[in-house]
Formats: structure tokens, sequence, C-alpha cells
């Protein structure tokens, strides 16, 4: 009984390795700001997992950990997405932490690549007001979205940009986004990129900031990610620094 036992869990485990080579590898939206355009493999589980420290001033800090975005891929053009984010601020002497309000929302595919075209998508979230921590809470539901774009450059490198809004659970004013990013593949398993984005606040004054990172693929379907950033405005923070691990399995 035991050795049929062993045989199934290896026919199981060799089919999932063989269903996953007729897929790319793992796609991610993480770590640079800017959304990929890819969906999610259908059945596919995918997890995208990372902590962030960022510097506002010289008393003021940031850490999400974890930060975690759930995908789960319904067919070629179309995924679901949950968003979870457990926050610590620190500001002077007061500490406060708690989890922001989820979000979930979906990403679905506009467009191929054709010429000049871009493959293109959209996404959209909405942050639910009350499933958060007592500190956290937002008086409204908040809305997301963007228009993510990409365009193979050559094999190895592409160039991808996405233009939004979002909106904070308080007030009315939208804050929009862009974001413009270059990726390169330095060797099979390790990729970088370089990009600028910001968000651009329909009243207040914009926040532009630039980063960088690396990734490295362990397998089609795991990879670890290393960036940081820098503020380029007097109300960008000065710095910030992430991690991350993404994984995906089918279901």
């Amino acid at each position: 009984m035991k050795k049929h036992n062993v045989l199934l869990v290896i026919m199981l485990s060799l089919s999932n390795m063989l269903f996953s080579q007729d897929y790319p590898s793992i796609q991610t939206d993480r770590p640079d700001q800017t959304e990929c355009p890819f969906i999610t493999p259908k059945n596919y589980f995918q997890l995208e997992n990372g902590f962030i420290y960022e510097k506002s001033n010289t008393n003021s800090t940031e850490i999400v950990v974890p930060t975690v975005l759930t995908r789960f891929g319904i067919n070629d053009h179309f995924e679901l997405r949950l968003i979870t984010e457990y926050v610590i601020d620190k500001n002077n002497f007061e500490k406060i932490s708690g989890f922001n309000p989820i979000m979930i929302g979906f990403k679905t595919r506009l467009l191929k690549e054709k010429g000049i075209i871009p493959v293109t998508s959209f996404i959209a979230h909405i942050s639910i007001p009350k499933v958060a921590s007592k500190n956290f809470k937002t008086s409204f539901y908040a809305p997301e979205f963007r228009f993510t774009m990409q365009h193979t450059i050559s094999d190895k490198q592409s160039l991808s940009y996405n233009l939004g809004a979002e909106w904070n659970g308080e007030t009315a004013e939208p804050t929009f986004v862009y974001t413009l990013t270059t990726g390169y593949s330095i060797t099979e398993k390790i990729g970088g990129y370089i990009e600028l984005y910001g968000f651009v606040p329909q009243i207040e004054k914009p926040d532009h900031r630039f980063d960088a990172g690396l990734t490295y693929l362990f397998n089609p379907n795991h990879q670890l990610d290393i960036s940081g950033g820098i503020g380029l405005s007097k109300s960008s923070p000065k710095y910030f620094v992430a991690l991350g691990y993404s994984f995906r399995f089918k279901i």
C-alpha cells in the first residue's frame, strides 16, 4: 500500500512539472512599481510576498511586513487578486501597527502585442474600509485602477509602463499614477530593471521616485527579488529597500 502511495505522489509531481513546462516562467508584479500585463495561468495560485522598509525623514519610518499579493488564474484573459498588508508606522515616539484595508480586484488582458501596439491589460482593485485594523480603517471604499503595457525590445529587454489613478478612502480627490521601467535579462536566471514612477495628487504636490532591482529565478515557479529606491521630490520619502519571494502552484 505504501509503495502505491509513493508511486502516486511521484506521478502527481511529474504531472505538475510537465504541466508547468507548457507555461513561461513566473511573471510577477514585483519588485518594481510597474504592474506586468501578463495573466496568471489558469488554475494556478500565485503568491507574491514582500518586505518593505521606507524612510521618510529622520523621525519617520514605515515597515510593511509582509505585503502579499495573491493571484488566481481563471482563464487566459482574466485573474482574480487579493492584497493584504501589515504595516508598522513610526513617527517620533509614536508607533502604530496593523493591517491596511484588504483589497480585492482583477486583471484582464485587453490586447496582444502586435507591431507598435504593446501587450495591454487592465487592473482594478477596491479596498474594503472596515476589513482592517482599528488604526487603519478608512471612511469609504477606495478604488484604484491601472492600464499596464509592455513592448518587447529584444529577446533580453522590455519596456513597460502604467497609467492609472487611486483614491485614499477619505477624500474624493484622485491621485494619478505613472510608471516607466525597462527590464533586462542578464542571464537565464538573473534579471534587472531601472524605473521612474510617481504619484500626482489632484491638489497636493507630486511625488516622483526612482528605483532599481534584481530578480533571481530558482526555477519556473519560484523567484527571489531585491530592490531599492530614492525620492526625487520634496514630498517623497528619502529611500526604501525591499525584499521579496514569489511562487505559484496549480490546484
